[in-house]
């Protein structure tokens, strides 16, 4: 059953006040640093505070506006949003795609992984503290953030939308006083003087870099699209955007009147636009403000490995349901992941103006991977080319001019974060590969061929039962295939005779929601086949699942469950069921070639980390066997080995 996405037909208050407390976190709280970066070391003049602005006006249109919210958002996935959302879409014409997803998930990643230090920092730092206490204060609000998400944040989340709905009325209560006072800067509207600022400002190129930061969280806009729907984000940045946009002009007004000052690292404009006795509690709100926005980027990227996990991109990890609220999960080792990263990032850089270098090259990247995923979208959707053209021509021109200029930023700090989301990439890149690599090697056989031997095997007396209902999850997609690695457990490794073989195939679809299955009767009461078809963003609770479609075809009398031996029998006792998971280990009779054996190992180091098997498919440990079967992908074919006979030996 899909998940009905009656809410994105229509608007609602209440939807509205949803999608500011959880879509707009990121990009929210650039107005703390944005401008701050733009002006930072240089003597203020008119040309680098108008063209500023324009370029931040014009960026928040062209790519936030345009690209995501009226373009991307119509990318929805039954409703479900975000780059494997858009993957999934496309997976089925465009399967090489899957690089490019890959590349952006990881950019995602890595992006939330830098935005809870930067915005907390960000909003300490107003407090004026000595540096230290600056560090520990953020050390602290981020240890603590990173230790309620256990508990689940749906209490929190009460009180996101209201926060952020003061928060974006604060900042265009805050500019527009200093915009009234000085309103030459509306010819910020004037898309000239953000180009003349690139073609005639000393390196006016490299300020691209700061520019970005106003649009950062676009990415994370389209990932929420599942959240909120469509015409909720889109009526609700009508708002965000003008109250972003008053911002930016107040700090360029104040900045004005600053003609010739170099503005001090210990400066901000955001804050200095403020009056000194609102200051306190303008703080108070900001730091709100950005727990909420690292606090959205932390459970976005819970919900980006567990879609990646179901699309065979992520290993196995726990996935943890905190509270009934739907979505809300918590994944452990993304959470360590997240909080040893975050705290790195406080350690190394120190200041926000520090961690401004590391910040932004990831989700250009992310950015990118969207619109060449896009564009392919919209092929598959018989756009017409011109249009396909264009949109590339366009974008791909916007965003690789900010990735160099944010490249510019390596030395200074951007090695972090191309650091972080190459290592997240490689582990996606090992996982995927190395599937392909064991796939090519997989043997399938006909079932059928192996039926009379089953039937056999299960009224042979002589061997001992092994239980009533064995059960085999299988990778075969056709239901008349069953690979051989299973008929040797049910045949050579040790003979299991049972009353009832299930075959159980799950199948994730690029649906997110789907849940159903379909029951193949090869033979009545002796080989069942089972076929769960999930969406890709539905726990596979395997256990749950199979005993709740037994229980249909008890209901239905098309299974007769009850145990086989004749004292059980009488009395109606249940048979017992047993799963047979078959773990696989790569043998040491491989002879693969180097590129190959390196993807295998970083294969099983990963799986060392990851889930068993039994427990990534939700199976209770109880009632499962765990089996070992070796991983021959190349046999060994060059081995010499000469037999000696005793007489030549005499001899």
């Amino acid at each position: 059953m899909s998940k009905p996405t009656s809410h994105l037909q229509k608007a609602t208050w209440g939807g509205l006040l949803v999608a500011l407390g959880i879509v707009y976190g990121d990009i929210g709280t650039s107005p703390l640093y944005t401008f701050a970066a733009i002006v930072r070391g240089q003597p203020i003049q008119e040309l680098l505070v108008v063209g500023g602005a324009s370029l931040i006006i014009w960026t928040l249109t062209m790519q936030t506006t345009i690209k995501y919210v009226i373009l991307t958002l119509r990318a929805d996935n039954k409703g479900e949003g975000g780059i494997f959302s858009l993957y999934a879409l496309i997976r089925r014409h465009a399967k090489w795609a899957v690089i490019f997803a890959m590349i952006g998930g990881a950019g995602l990643l890595a992006d939330g992984l830098i935005t809870p230090p930067i915005s907390v920092t960000s909003a300490i730092e107003g407090l004026g503290l000595p540096q230290d206490d600056t560090v520990k204060i953020v050390l602290f609000i981020l240890t603590l953030l990173f230790l309620v998400q256990q508990f689940g944040t749906e209490w929190i989340g009460r009180f996101f939308g209201p926060i952020m709905l003061v928060w974006f009325l604060m900042m265009a209560v805050v500019g527009l006083p200093h915009l009234l006072q000085n309103p030459s800067v509306l010819k910020a509207f004037n898309p000239y003087y953000g180009l003349k600022l690139l073609y005639e400002y000393p390196k006016g190129f490299l300020i691209l870099g700061a520019v970005f930061l106003c649009t950062t969280g676009a990415e994370a806009l389209y990932s929420d699209l599942g959240h909120c729907g469509r015409n909720n984000i889109r009526f609700s940045w009508i708002y965000v955007k003008t109250c972003l946009i008053l911002s930016y002009l107040g700090q360029s007004a104040w900045l004005l009147s600053h003609k010739g000052e170099v503005i001090s690292e210990n400066i901000s404009p955001f804050y200095a636009i403020m009056p000194a006795w609102f200051l306190p509690f303008g703080i108070v709100i900001a730091t709100a403000a950005t727990i909420i926005a690292s606090q959205a980027l932390i459970s976005g990227s819970y919900t980006l490995v567990s879609e990646a996990m179901r699309l065979n991109l992520w290993p196995k990890l726990k996935i943890n349901y905190p509270t009934e609220e739907k979505g809300q999960l918590y994944v452990p080792g993304i959470n360590l992941l997240l909080f040893i990263g975050c705290i790195s990032a406080v350690l190394l850089f120190q200041r926000s103006s520090a961690m401004e270098a590391a910040y932004g090259i990831t989700i250009t990247v992310c950015m990118l991977m969207t619109s060449f995923l896009f564009a392919v979208y919209l092929y598959t959707h018989r756009v017409k080319s011109v249009w396909i053209v264009a949109y590339l021509v366009v974008y791909l021109t916007i965003e690789f001019s900010f990735l160099f200029s944010n490249l510019v930023k390596f030395v200074h700090g951007g090695y972090f974060s191309i650091f972080v989301g190459g290592l997240l990439f490689m582990v996606m890149y090992v996982w995927y590969k190395s599937r392909k690599i064991r796939n090519r090697y997989v043997e399938f056989v006909r079932l059928e061929d192996y039926l009379p031997l089953l039937q056999e095997l299960s009224n042979d007396q002589s061997i001992p039962k092994y239980a009533t209902h064995l059960v085999y999850l299988t990778s075969a997609n056709h239901p008349r295939e069953i690979e051989h690695k299973i008929i040797y457990s049910i045949f050579n490794k040790k003979p299991k005779r049972a009353d009832i073989y299930w075959f159980v195939h799950v199948d994730v679809l690029d649906d997110p929601y789907t849940c159903e299955y379909v029951v193949d009767t090869i033979i009545p009461n002796e080989v069942i086949r089972i076929e769960f078809r999930l969406g890709f963003r539905v726990e596979q609770r395997i256990n749950l699942m199979f005993r709740k479609v037994v229980e249909d075809m008890v209901q239905n009398r098309e299974v007769n469950i009850t145990s086989r031996y004749e004292s059980l029998s009488k009395n109606n006792v249940v048979g017992d069921f047993r799963f047979i998971v078959i773990e696989k280990f790569l043998s040491h009779e491989n002879d693969l070639p180097i590129y190959e054996r390196l993807m295998m190992r970083g294969y099983f180091l990963l799986k060392k980390i990851s889930l068993s098997e039994e427990r990534g498919f939700g199976l209770d440990p109880s009632y499962v066997t765990v089996e070992k079967f070796p991983l021959v992908i190349a046999p060994v074919t060059n081995l010499r080995l000469k037999r000696v006979y005793e007489t030549e030996k005499g001899s």
